[in-house]
Formats: C-alpha cells, sequence, structure tokens
C-alpha cells in the first residue's frame, strides 16, 4: 500500500491549483512519477478504449483539469500523491515541455544550443524547471492547430519531448529523488511561443518521396484510410500527420478533399479538418532561405 505523507499530499494540491490558476491543466503523481490514480479498468478482461469518458478517475492526463473543485476530488482520491503532472497541448498554452535530461552522461544542453546555431533559431526567455537529477524543463507554447508528438531523444541525445498526451512534472512536486523547482527568475513568466524552426524539428519526420504514377496512388489512398481507422484522442493527430505526408510528397492539393471526408467520418467538423490540413501545408512548406 502507497506511503501517505499528508504535508507533501497537501503541498502538491497547492502547488497543482496554483498551476491551475494559470490556465494549466494538473492531475495528481505519485512518488515515481507517474499518475497517482491508476486505471479503472485495469482488472477487464477486454478493456476497450477509454479516454474517461466512463467518468471514472485513472485515465491519466486524460483526467487533466483547471477546475480547483474536480483538481480536489482527484487529490482526494489519491491521498498519496506528492506531486502533479500538466498536461501537454492543451488550451490555452498548447504546452511544449523540452526535457534536457542528465543521464548516460549526455550534454543535452550543448545538443539544443548546437541545434539551435544550425536551424537559425533561438529559445526565448521561459519557463524552466530545474529536476531533481539536475536536469531541466523548458516550457514552450505552440500554434492551437498544430499537434506536437511525444518523442524521447529523436531530436538528440538526451532531448525528450512532451506534447499532446504527455504531462511534465509540476514544480513543487517531491518524488524519490528530490524536489522539483522553478528556476530563479523564471517563475513569473508565460510559456513563450516555440520557435517557427525548432517546431518544425518537433514534428515526425518525413517519409522518403516515392513518386506514384497518378495523382494521390496507393500512398494517398492509404493516408486516407490512416485517418479512417482514428480512434476518439487520435483524430487530430493522424489527419495532421497523414496531411503533412501528402504535402511532402506532392499530393497535398489534391489529397485535401478525401482526407477532409475522411476526418468528417471519424468525428471532427469540416472547418477542424480544414484547418488542421492548411497547417500541414505551412509546417511542409519550405523556408524562404531554403527555396531556389
Amino acid at each position: 500500500m502507497a506511503t501517505i505523507d499528508r504535508q507533501a499530499t497537501t503541498l502538491a494540491l497547492a502547488h497543482a491549483l496554483s498551476a491551475a490558476e494559470r490556465g494549466l491543466a494538473v492531475i495528481p503523481l505519485s512518488r515515481t512519477k507517474l499518475p497517482a490514480l491508476r486505471s479503472p479498468h485495469r482488472d477487464d478482461p477486454d478493456p476497450s478504449p477509454c479516454h474517461g469518458e466512463c467518468g471514472r478517475f485513472g485515465h491519466g492526463v486524460y483526467d487533466a483539469s483547471t477546475d480547483p473543485r474536480r483538481i480536489r476530488e482527484l487529490f482526494a482520491a489519491a491521498p498519496w500523491a506528492t506531486g502533479y503532472g500538466i498536461a501537454c497541448g492543451l488550451h490555452p498554452h498548447h504546452l511544449i515541455g523540452i526535457d534536457l535530461d542528465t543521464k548516460s552522461g549526455t550534454d543535452s544542453s550543448t545538443a539544443l544550443r548546437e541545434l539551435a546555431l544550425r536551424h537559425l533559431f533561438t529559445i526565448p526567455a521561459t519557463v524552466v524547471v530545474m529536476t531533481p537529477s539536475g536536469g531541466r524543463h523548458l516550457w514552450l507554447s505552440g500554434p492551437p492547430d498544430v499537434v506536437v508528438p511525444n518523442s524521447a531523444s529523436r531530436l538528440a541525445p538526451g532531448i525528450d519531448i512532451r506534447g499532446a498526451g504527455g504531462y511534465l512534472v509540476g514544480p513543487g512536486s517531491r518524488t524519490e529523488r528530490g524536489v522539483y523547482a522553478t528556476a530563479p527568475g523564471t517563475a513569473h513568466l508565460a510559456p513563450a511561443p516555440c520557435p517557427r524552426e525548432l517546431l518544425r524539428l518537433l514534428m515526425p519526420p518525413p517519409r522518403a518521396h516515392h513518386p506514384t504514377p497518378s495523382a494521390t496512388g496507393q500512398h494517398g489512398q492509404g493516408l486516407v484510410q490512416f485517418v479512417l481507422a482514428a480512434h476518439e484522442g487520435q483524430r487530430n493527430t493522424r489527419l495532421f500527420w497523414a496531411a503533412c505526408r501528402a504535402y511532402e510528397n506532392g499530393i497535398g492539393p489534391q489529397l485535401t478533399d478525401p482526407l477532409v471526408e475522411a476526418a468528417v467520418q471519424t468525428g471532427l467538423t469540416e472547418r477542424e479538418a480544414r484547418s488542421t490540413i492548411a497547417s500541414a501545408a505551412r509546417m511542409t512548406a519550405p523556408s524562404p532561405r531554403h527555396r531556389g
């Protein structure tokens, strides 16, 4: 049975409520940095995907809320919680976390600086959270119509990305290794907008270009099927990914209407679908300095 540290739980709840006042959706975490509430479907013989539709707690980031009443209920259900997680990708900040790790002797801060020099961007002044192991979390804000995926060391060794469906350990959380704390001089800042060139790097890598004999060919049909197979919670992510691949392969304009139709069948509105596809078109367009 989990050990209950009432003082740590009270402090974690206070920090979580403070974060919620800033528009950050939160969930309680245990000392292991994992969601404190276990899935209510863990013993189901054949669990179906549930993101909280059942009305019970225990769905990870899908429980995240900015409502003080709901947050208190979450912590009351998890009196062993000693920290809180901040869900990424949600309105209004659409938070993106840049996790600069220190494991395996990697110099992730230097790697990030080298990326910035190579791709001509700078990290703006923003919230920085210091981890007990000596790492840092940089908080950035993404565009509302761009879905940034989670990744581990894809950008560079020791740099993990927390995007849609992920969470960051909030400052003030107490874990097995110590306490997370906001770096001096950054607590009052809002998450700064993610530089465009960095945002491009955070998106899934493009697939190799394989020309098709027709306007869309089997590749285009495959992208449409990929969107049609989306479940709730995946729809926008799958549509954005498919649209990016379509534009990278030169069939974006021809595939727009089929992708919109597929997205509408999964439950998105036509306006949402066209907005997501337009965002993919912008993200995959070559930068002016890279053109002819």
